[in-house]
């Protein structure tokens, strides 16, 4: 069965994989979704029997049906290999009576390396595909993972170049550094006085100019994306929630069928919208439990039916879920409508326009599959310091996030179901904040030094990707008006 990718807002034909990867916007400001999810047909007696990369194949083949065998094998064993400090990839670690997902082994400590590990090999491989003779530029913007995973995963890839746009002053230290001191010839960072949602609008406006897409061509260049809005992104992370649950029925911890919850720390929507992938194709899922910060547009989204950006925005300590616009939402907003392209543009057209836009009730009442709710700064780091005391396992402020909200819907709903938890960032990325949420005195010290107390604190090493940029040179330190980004890339590819 072959599966096409169509605009979730309709105006373009249904394309291929490969196409929509490179493509990573659909040409009307839409992003690509599958014209039907596959389904999961692989006996759970033999997925509990695979590695990461054989589950990594049995589920992206039935995606990404224009990649011959050999092509997704070789793009799947270049991405998930020693970059990644444990041989399971994904392991599972039980604590404070749920099952914590580390997504968080890759090259830049946080679950972006997940998909961003393989995100180059698929968009090499599709423009080969596709006889695409242009430079692909990654045009990306990141709360704070994304970026540095993207560059990670690009950096000195042939045929490419990757322009990473960040907010400032709303990332962590660690965060900022990781990026600042990227290497390789093809990646740019810059820095931008705006927030994450700023970047994100601006990057989005550049995907659909197509004049500067034009003259980009003239150059030789042309654009695609690394974000989660590319399909190319999403599908990956598929992969581990199949992982997860084939590694519980492996270890006895539950049987198969039988139905786990699965949390997720939610900013831009990506991550939880694959885990809906995942139950859609047939894993046995019953709740999707849908974790925000103060910034909490979701909670009230699912609460009302109501999206609504038009509200304050909050920096937290879990930065990378600092965001008002939740780009993926769009994908479940068409499911939901019936596949009604002309209906997901008109509420697209309304959040752009004024902000925000509400759903039927009809809508409303298929959103079943997922509950809502946030947590305050407070409720964040007391559930740092509760995993801790009870367990004695560090888990840093996002997966924090998602472990209060799960903990709230316990006690709201009597749901004692088996539950992953998505930890989506080592503890290591966030020390200043993990170790203020653990009473330890923070003043005064910085970053590497509280990751040398965390370490002996929690007996967990210090991951490599800290110790690297640990006295690494600053290579990047341009920072730009939200406003002049288009000129920043202009600048960069010499085209002005």
């Amino acid at each position: 069965m072959q599966v096409l990718y169509k605009s979730t807002r309709g105006k373009e034909e249904a394309v291929t994989a490969s196409m929509a990867i490179l493509k990573g916007l659909s040409e009307d400001g839409g992003l690509f979704v599958p014209t039907e999810i596959p389904k999961l047909d692989v006996p759970m007696d033999k997925l509990a029997q695979m590695s990461y990369q054989e589950t990594a194949y049995e589920v992206m083949k039935r995606f990404l049906t224009d990649f011959t065998e050999e092509e997704l094998k070789n793009c799947i064993s270049r991405a998930y290999d020693d970059k990644f400090d444990t041989k399971t990839i994904a392991p599972l670690h039980e604590a404070d009576g749920v099952y914590f997902l580390e997504l968080y082994h890759g090259a830049t400590i946080a679950f972006k390396d997940m998909a961003l590990s393989i995100l180059p090999h698929l968009m090499t491989t599709a423009a080969k595909k596709n006889n695409v003779k242009n430079e692909i530029v990654i045009l990306t913007a990141t709360s704070g993972d994304t970026g540095k995973a993207a560059m990670a995963g690009f950096a000195d890839v042939p045929g490419t170049k990757i322009i990473v746009f960040y907010p400032k002053n709303g990332v962590s230290p660690i965060q900022e550094k990781q990026m600042v001191t990227q290497k390789g010839n093809n990646t740019y960072v810059v820095g931008i006085t705006g927030n994450f949602d700023d970047a994100q609008t601006a990057v989005k406006k550049m995907f659909n100019d197509q004049k500067l897409e034009a003259e980009l061509d003239q150059a030789g260049y042309q654009f695609s994306s690394a974000n989660s809005i590319n399909i190319g992104r999403l599908v990956p992370q598929i992969v581990y929630y199949v992982y997860a649950y084939a590694s519980l029925v492996r270890e006895g911890k539950i049987k198969d069928g039988q139905e786990i919850n699965i949390t997720v720390p939610t900013g831009n929507f990506g991550n939880i919208l694959a885990a809906y992938y995942a139950k859609q194709m047939g894993l046995p899922v019953h709740k999707l439990i849908c974790a925000s910060n103060d910034n909490k547009v979701l909670y009230d989204f699912f609460r009302t039916g109501t999206y609504d950006r038009k509200r304050d925005f909050i920096l937290t300590t879990s930065p990378s879920m600092d965001i008002l616009i939740s780009s993926n939402l769009e994908r479940l907003i068409y499911r939901i409508a019936g596949a009604d392209a002309k209906k997901c543009a008109e509420l697209m057209q309304a959040l752009s326009a004024g902000g925000e836009y509400t759903i039927t009730e009809e809508m409303k009442s298929q959103l079943g599959d997922f509950y809502g709710n946030f947590c305050t700064e407070e409720e964040t780091a007391a559930t740092i310091a509760g995993v801790f005391k009870n367990s004695h396992y560090v888990i840093d402020t996002h997966t924090a996030v998602a472990a209060g909200v799960y903990d709230k819907y316990v006690k709201e709903t009597g749901d004692k179901l088996p539950a992953v938890i998505a930890s989506t960032a080592s503890p290591y990325k966030f020390t200043r904040s993990v170790m203020d949420a653990l009473g330890v005195d923070t003043e005064g010290k910085d970053d590497f030094a509280l990751a040398d107390e965390l370490c002996i604190l929690s007996g967990v090493k210090i991951p490599q990707a800290v110790e690297t940029i640990r006295t690494a040179p600053v290579l990047h330190d341009r920072v730009v008006d939200a406003p002049d980004m288009p000129k920043a890339v202009k600048e960069i590819l010499g085209i002005l």
